[in-house]
């Protein structure tokens, strides 16, 4: 019987989502499990997210006289879980949250898969004092919940203990993990970090790549592994670190003062594009790159034409605005197209209210009172609610997700976006290196432009990639300035040949000059200057070996 495949087919998506339930397979359960049997003085663990139990199920399996304490919040999957450990007087279950429990109560094993939830989504807001008064960390509003449990779980455990935690990488490359990779370090505790970088997703129905960390608070602290794990058969190579603690190896290896909490972590563990080429600059040298309008309300403030002619809203409180990405086909948004969104009726407005004092606008804003959108997130801490972002329209827009490369488009109709696209605003360097927008964008089109920026990329499942604006801000890029007025010249030429005819073979002769112009010269000194592909076969049959 497979409790988490009867609960799923019986229970809602939308229930599930709402409580971040996404359940561990069994041969990674097993994996982790087997992390917290290496501590041959296991008797205490806790599951401090226990959905179904899968990890003490796996755990009782193994050795059966283990003290397990588990919490959740959700009835619905605690009575399931309640009606098959009813039987086992050493498992117990609370229906409570555990970030508001058992801070002092120590633990051998700690196993957890913890709900995936960003902090505005969680309602105990409060939460964020209790963490910061017992471990002295100061956090932001954008912490996402499963942190808060590794960061509790780690101030839990006993001397001799062990933790395994899989979670989202997410926090390995985002601005609000830089705090958990501090801790992690400042602990001494993390002993490896298996990234999981599988073609398919880990957890069904979840949009996130994953990580398993196996944590330990003994005295093997003076290196830190980690591995990536492509795919399932790769597996055996978490299997083969377990067995031969403390002697196996990962594929990389660092002690903990090699490793920057201040970094993204994937130039530790993947090959950055960026240093096969010289003079590079912050992206910010060139451009400021900030999110897109956030309305807070969509549905809301979004307009067609014909909802225009319904509330009777005039022009001048109509702000046009891309709304969509679907919308945007090619690298140029141009008048015409967006002329042709209006025509046919898509949406191509968003609402702008403040100031006007039109019956027909009025009657709107008492609309929106009367839907309570004036209550949700972001409209409540407006003054008035209704009123917009101040965000000019940017001449560029980038792409927020992509699957083959950040996109770049030239906004030529002048018009605002929405949080689909991050605006782009090309700034004056200095006096003495002015860059015209149009060899900017240029650049922009290139894929050694897209290699560079894939650095500072963020992963989720299934190939999907996202960038936030810091993400781009903070990224490198070939330093323009140093391209002589002839190679200026023709890649001026070519983008005009590009944007008159849109074939590709224009974009690809930008490109090699811009190669030929900042090719580096490799280096072997390092993990990044070396392949990562090399390095990887030598730790695995590393691994490999010591598992026999």
């Amino acid at each position: 019987m497979n409790l988490e495949k009867i609960y799923t087919k019986k229970t809602a998506i939308d229930h599930r989502k709402e409580y971040a339930q996404f359940f561990t397979p069994q041969p990674i359960a097993d994996l982790m499990a087997d992390w917290l049997l290496g501590n041959e003085s296991l008797k205490t663990v806790l599951e401090p997210a226990f959905g179904l139990g899968i990890f003490s199920r796996t755990l009782l399996k193994k050795k059966k006289n283990l003290k397990i304490k588990g919490f959740d919040i959700d009835e619905n999957i605690f009575k399931d879980a309640s009606v098959y450990f009813k039987t086992h007087k050493n498992v117990s279950l609370n229906l409570e949250d555990y970030m508001y429990n058992g801070w002092k109560n120590k633990y051998d094993g700690i196993i957890c898969n913890p709900p995936y939830l960003k902090f505005h989504d969680y309602d105990n807001k409060e939460i964020l004092k209790e963490v910061e008064r017992y471990l002295k960390f100061k956090f932001n509003g954008f912490t996402n919940l499963y942190t808060l449990f590794l960061l509790k779980s780690i101030f839990q455990l006993k001397k001799g203990g062990r933790i395994a935690y899989i979670i989202p990488s997410e926090f390995l490359n985002s601005d609000y993990g830089k705090l958990v990779k501090e801790y992690l370090l400042k602990t001494k505790t993390l002993r490896h970090l298996f990234v999981i970088d599988f073609k398919e997703n880990v957890f069904n129905d979840a949009m996130t790549t994953a990580s398993i960390l196996l944590l330990a608070n003994d005295e093997h602290n003076s290196e830190i592994e980690i591995t990536n794990i492509q795919s399932k058969s790769d597996l055996k190579l978490i299997k083969g670190y377990i067995s031969s603690y403390p002697n196996a190896k990962g594929e990389f290896t660092y002690k903990p003062s090699d490793l920057d909490q201040g970094v993204k972590w994937r130039q530790y563990y993947q090959v950055q594009n960026s240093i096969n080429y010289k003079n590079l600059v912050p992206f910010s040298t060139y451009a400021k790159v900030v999110r897109g309008i956030a309305t807070g309300a969509n549905e809301y403030f979004t307009f067609r034409k014909s909802k225009a002619e319904k509330y009777s809203i005039p022009n001048e409180c109509l702000l046009p605005c891309i709304c969509k990405a679907k919308d945007v086909k090619g690298n140029f948004f141009t008048k015409s197209n967006y002329k042709s969104l209006i025509e046919n009726d898509e949406l191509a407005y968003l609402f702008n209210g403040k100031d006007s004092e039109n019956k027909k606008v009025a009657e709107y804003i008492v609309l929106g009172e009367n839907e309570k959108v004036n209550e949700k997130y972001l409209t409540k801490k407006r003054k008035p609610w209704y009123s917009l972002e101040n965000r000019p329209p940017s001449p560029i827009w980038v792409s927020v997700f992509n699957r083959n490369g950040v996109k770049f488009i030239r906004n030529e109709a002048n018009i605002s976006n929405l949080t689909t696209f991050h605006c782009v605003y090309p700034t004056n360097s200095d006096l003495f290196s002015d860059v015209p927008i149009d060899l900017l964008f240029a650049y922009l089109l290139t894929d050694v432009a897209k290699e560079i920026f894939s650095d500072n990329r963020r992963e989720y499942g299934n190939g999907l990639k996202k960038f936030e604006p810091n993400d781009l801000n903070k990224s490198k890029m070939l330093d323009l300035s140093k391209l002589s007025q002839e190679q200026v010249e023709r890649i001026l030429n070519l983008y005009s040949d590009f944007k008159d005819t849109k074939e590709e073979q224009y974009i690809k002769q930008i490109d090699e000059i811009l190669r030929l112009e900042f090719a580096n010269a490799k280096s072997h000194t390092h993990l990044q200057f070396a392949t990562a592909k090399t390095q990887a076969k030598i730790a695995k049959e590393y691994v490999f070996a010591n598992a026999e």
